[in-house]
């Protein structure tokens, strides 16, 4: 499980509207009938219009400065094991973006009345995208670059032939062009990697919009608090404040293993990951007390991954396994974020 929490874009990109933010989630749309168009949806109701939801969400602004962002997007990326198990199911991916925004209010400190916020205290719309598609920053895509220059100079060459401003041999370039498409190091159906190229395989996500303002429009919620939980005075009264993003990130993988009965091995757990990043030390320790199994599975998805191992790491060698997985560490690299490894 990935999740993302992002504020609204401001300044060139995005303006004080959430209309292109909701334009973009409605990019598969495009290439459906209207029958089966996905719509949004939110706590209690399905089928909400994407006008419904710049609509809502533009007017709940109250006392917010042009600085600061209208809403938040989450963005929840199950993974391929994880989409397996629900057979890639639409409608339980719903069941559970309904269970894990009671997640996500139970991560503020901030009261409403005195009382812990509820769900129906925040204004949320979420959509489910089944498809994703291959960006520039993927391996895939970055590994098949240096073939790509060259593809393209190849065309440029043929361009010019056609346009008669250079003579060559065009049946001779064309040949050097498919010759490379075959070379590639990653292909798909027979095709070259892409940017943009529709990616395999269960790819279901789900995007939500959150508003910054709480349903009354009165009380701000930001998921970008850098507190976890502390308390300032305001208008002459103390108040709680902060979100607790490991709390959230947290439980959202319970929740997920509650609803439909998931194993998750430790490498999927949240903890884990972070610990893989900011503590080496600790995070092999917990490796290593996992039963034998369990281990085994862990270094499985690990390279199922992408990220390359030892052909061995010596258990019974802390000071030699420390040292590696040292230097597996600064082997990811940025492709690693402290909330997620992508398995």
């Amino acid at each position: 499980m990935y999740i993302t929490i992002t504020p609204q874009k401001l300044g060139t990109h995005f303006n004080q509207s959430s209309s292109d933010f909701v334009s973009y989630l409605e990019k598969e749309n495009e290439d459906r009938t209207l029958v089966n168009f996905e719509y949004f949806f939110n706590q209690t109701e399905n089928d909400i219009k994407p006008d419904r939801v710049v609509a809502e969400i533009d007017s709940n602004t109250a006392k917010l400065k042009r600085s600061e962002p209208r809403f938040y997007s989450i963005t929840v990326n199950p993974s391929r094991r994880e989409l397996q198990h629900l057979k890639n199911h639409p409608e339980e991916l719903k069941r559970y973006t309904r269970e894990l925004m009671q997640d996500y209010v139970k991560a503020f400190s901030r009261e409403i009345n005195g009382r812990p916020i509820r769900v129906e205290d925040i204004k949320y719309f979420a959509k489910i995208e089944l498809t994703r598609r291959f960006k520039g920053t993927d391996r895939e895509v970055i590994a098949n670059q240096p073939i790509a220059s060259k593809i393209q100079a190849l065309k440029d060459e043929v361009y010019r032939i056609q346009t008669g401003t250079t003579t060559g041999n065009l049946q001779a370039l064309q040949d050097k062009i498919r010759r490379l498409e075959q070379e590639a190091p990653h292909q798909l159906n027979g095709k070259r990697i892409v940017q943009g190229m529709e990616k395999p395989g269960p790819q279901s996500h789900i995007h939500i919009i959150v508003s910054r303002k709480d349903q009354s429009n009165s009380i701000s919620l930001s998921p970008g608090s850098k507190y976890k939980a502390s308390e300032v005075e305001f208008n002459g009264k103390q108040i709680k404040r902060g979100f607790d993003r490991d709390y959230f990130f947290s439980q959202a993988e319970k929740t997920f293993d509650r609803l439909f009965k998931y194993e998750r091995n430790f490498m999927e757990q949240y903890t884990s990951r972070r610990d893989f990043v900011k503590d080496t030390t600790q995070f092999y320790k917990n490796l290593l007390k996992l039963p034998n199994p369990e281990r085994t599975a862990a270094f499985k998805l690990m390279r199922e991954a992408g990220i390359k191992l030892p052909p061995t790491v010596p258990v019974d060698q802390v000071q030699l396994a420390y040292k590696a997985f040292n230097a597996l560490k600064r082997g990811v690299g940025i492709a690693v974020k402290s909330s997620s490894i992508s398995i």
